[in-house]
């Protein structure tokens, strides 16, 4: 281990003690979204829901991020983290600790709302509590509905332990008959609703979860056996699995075998429900752990129903009845500048900049369908990751083609959890006549860019769209993202290059104005935060704004740790994983890192650099995560319209003022909520807000320092 002093008593700024454990941060980033069923600023039904988001959160994490881990040490790779030198074991044993931490705290608070549910008259109901009218109910439910779908599968000699589906509810019976006793398994369908609502009585609501109901019925799959005793289970299997690229003639057929495989990979963690259960369920378990080859470490005991999904599907059944227990409506605005107008007229005389979810994310669909529909247009180019089930992006594009229009786009097939949907629709566009690309070799393309080429009064016209988020309609309206319109020469230039270097052959190009990874956006981040630096000591104002999802890479830590090492105050707003320490003495003390977890996700990426004034600002598809960077197509943009760049720095602001929301992080690795003695800002609400006010400043007392900030950017 590397000592933390160089010889010349400076900090060695490569030091363990530096840095957060990756894997460790994002379980701290997933406390703090549990934590937020315990605010009594959100409403009860979404208290509830950010249970169901920790949830379907952790799932994916085991299936990612921890399976990674398992896989390291079952093969023996013990290298360490780069950051933290904790070897593989080190680092699932920590994680083991830290997320029964959580679970235990995800319980407690759900224990807690169900009891808030019950002063509403709505009940999660035990079998046992039922009335003789809502058993009545839930036992026809049970035969005419359930029991058909259901499938018992003993585990003896001749049947072997079966395949237990990913992330599926099992039920495990203990079986008895006369001298025999039997194990065997019974799969919970995954189609049939997780719960039962009891609702004869409108102001009683009742709710069964479908297990209970299986486990109380189970014996009548089992005649002639006693069942002695049931419990409810689940595992969560490796969805990371290698995906060989190399020498693939078709991209698409691999994605597709990859995918068949996924679903069969090795199990990482199990989840047991232990309520209810009539002896110790040690045994069991531990024949689980070994059918499917799991440490103590990977095996959860919780006093509760297991995933907790379902919640996000209950509360907006309950939703329907209790308005006023979920978040109050709120509808995207279009844009004045675009109201009623024709988008590529806009658009040739102004650069227009929209902040999503609160400006609609209708213009952006309006921009694929207008340029489908007008015969002027001669191509349409776009790169594309995620998008909804139904997309109307999607049906612009097939439009265009359709009509003789040259449209190439890239539907990027890796898109983990989303290459089913993006095959689908890649089959489609190329049915329709489009030019499909399926990626690049080795790298995701995760870049947000559509260019619209239009003849225009007898010259060419490029018309170009780059975000921070994805084109997707639906999750445009609960993500916060960022995105300009443009017709600015250069980035059409620039635009034109970038799309040629993904459909051709060619090295990478220069760009005007773009930074592109896998080559530039670290380097350039880097050269920026040397140039704040050099400001810095010669003016003494040096100022770094950051926003982003995940800060991981290590050199771009590094240069932060340098920059608030010559004074340079650098302000970081992370939602997620955070492997910088901040407030460190000598090395980071001039670095402050909030999180902001709210009704939106908070998704945009934005890098700001003061330069005494001379102020450079850009938006990015690119977290500052080394995978971004090395591994993945991603596009930095810079905001040249000055009117944008100060609406964009008003919005900045803002982040930096919510003390509602807003959570600080320590050195000690613990998160605390921002609390001051300013005017309450709650930044998601305020944005709400504007955007209801089509962005007008409201006028503020004198004593709103932070407001009065933001009218006079306003005012220059």
């Amino acid at each position: 281990m590397c000592n933390m002093m160089e010889s010349d008593s400076k900090p060695n700024l490569a030091h363990a003690d530096y840095y957060f454990n990756r894997e460790l941060s994002w379980l701290e980033f997933n406390k703090r979204v549990i934590e937020e069923a315990k605010d009594p600023q959100n409403p009860l039904l979404e208290q509830l829901n950010f249970l169901s988001i920790a949830s379907s959160n952790l799932d994916e994490f085991y299936m990612v991020r921890v399976a990674g881990l398992q896989d390291q040490f079952k093969l023996g790779y013990h290298l360490t983290d780069t950051k933290t030198d904790m070897r593989p074991l080190e680092q699932l044993s920590a994680i083991s600790d830290k997320n029964n931490d959580n679970i235990a705290l995800q319980y407690e608070y759900y224990y807690e709302l169900l009891n808030k549910l019950a002063e509403k008259n709505v009940r999660i109901k035990k079998i046992s509590d039922l009335s003789k009218s809502e058993f009545a109910i839930v036992e026809e439910t049970f035969h005419e509905q359930i029991f058909p779908a259901l499938t018992p599968l003993g585990i003896d000699a001749y049947r072997p332990f079966p395949n237990l589906n990913n992330k599926l509810i099992h039920i495990f019976i203990n079986l008895e008959k006369e001298d025999t006793t039997r194990v065997a398994i019974v799969p919970v369908p995954a189609p049939l609703q997780r719960f039962i609502l009891l609702d004869e009585d409108k102001n009683d609501i009742g709710i069964v979860l479908l297990e209970d109901v299986v486990r109380h019925f189970i014996h009548t799959l089992f005649k002639g056996f006693t069942v002695t005793n049931s419990f409810s289970c689940r595992i969560t299997r490796n969805a990371d699995l290698e995906l060989h690229e190399d020498g693939a003639d078709d991209l698409l057929l691999v994605i597709q075998d990859y995918l068949k495989k996924r679903k069969n990979g090795m199990a990482v963690r199990l989840e047991v429900d232990t309520r209810d259960t009539i002896d110790s369920l040690q045994g069991d378990v531990r024949f689980l752990q070994t059918e499917l080859d799991l440490d103590d470490r990977d095996v959860y005991l919780i006093d509760g129903p297991l995933d907790l999904t379902f919640l996000s599907k209950l509360t907006r059944h309950l939703a329907i009845a209790s308005p006023d227990d979920v978040y109050p409506g709120f509808s995207p605005v279009t844009p004045s500048d675009l109201s009623g107008k024709v988008i590529f007229d806009v658009v040739e005389k102004q650069d227009v900049f929209l902040h999503h979810p609160y400006d609609s994310f209708d213009p952006v669909v309006d921009f694929i369908k207008s340029a489908a529909e007008d015969e002027d247009t001669i191509a349409i180019k776009q790169t594309l990751y995620r998008v909804s089930k139904d997309s109307p992006i999607i049906e612009g594009l097939k439009t265009a083609a359709e009509s003789g229009k040259q449209v190439t786009v890239l539907v990027e097939l890796k898109a983990r959890f989303d290459e089913e949907n993006n095959v689908q629709w890649a089959k489609e566009l190329e049915e329709a006549g489009a030019h499909v690309l399926y990626g690049m070799t080795h790298l995701k393309t995760h870049s947000k860019i559509t260019m619209v080429v239009k003849k225009h009064h007898d010259r060419i016209v490029r018309y170009v769209h780059l975000a921070t988020g994805n084109y997707n309609d639906k999750t445009a309206r609960l993500y916060t993202d960022m995105a300009i319109f443009t017709a600015n020469k250069e980035i059409g230039e620039d635009a034109t290059n970038f799309f040629n270097y993904l459909s051709g052959y060619s090295d990478q190009p220069e760009y005007n104005h773009l930074h592109v990874s896998p080559f530039e956006i670290r380097d350039s981040f880097i050269e920026y935060i040397d140039d704040e630096i050099s400001s810095h000591e010669q003016f003494g104002n040096g100022h770094i704004i950051a926003k982003m999802n995940s800060l991981t890479d290590k050199r771009v830590i590094m240069k932060l740790y340098e920059a608030s090492q010559a004074g340079v105050r650098v302000d970081l707003i992370i939602r997620g994983i955070c492997c910088l320490k901040p407030q460190v003495p000598g090395v980071s003390e001039n670095i402050h890192v909030r999180s902001i977890v709210g009704r939106f996700l908070e998704h945009s990426r934005i890098y700001y650099f003061h330069h005494n004034g001379d102020e450079n600002l850009f938006l990015s598809s690119a977290d500052m995560m080394t995978r971004n960077m090395i591994k993945r197509v991603e596009i930095e943009f810079p905001i040249l319209d000055k009117a944008i760049k100060k609406e964009i720095l008003s919005l900045m602001d803002v982040y930096l003022a919510d003390n509602t929301k807003a959570r600080e992080l320590h050195p000690d690795g613990t998160y605390r909520h921002v609390r001051n003695d300013e005017p309450a800002v709650d930044a998601q609400k305020y944005f709400m807000e504007l955007a209801n006010k089509e962005k007008e400043i409201p006028m503020l007392t004198e004593k709103d320092s932070w407001l009065k900030k933001i009218q006079r950017r306003f005012k220059k």
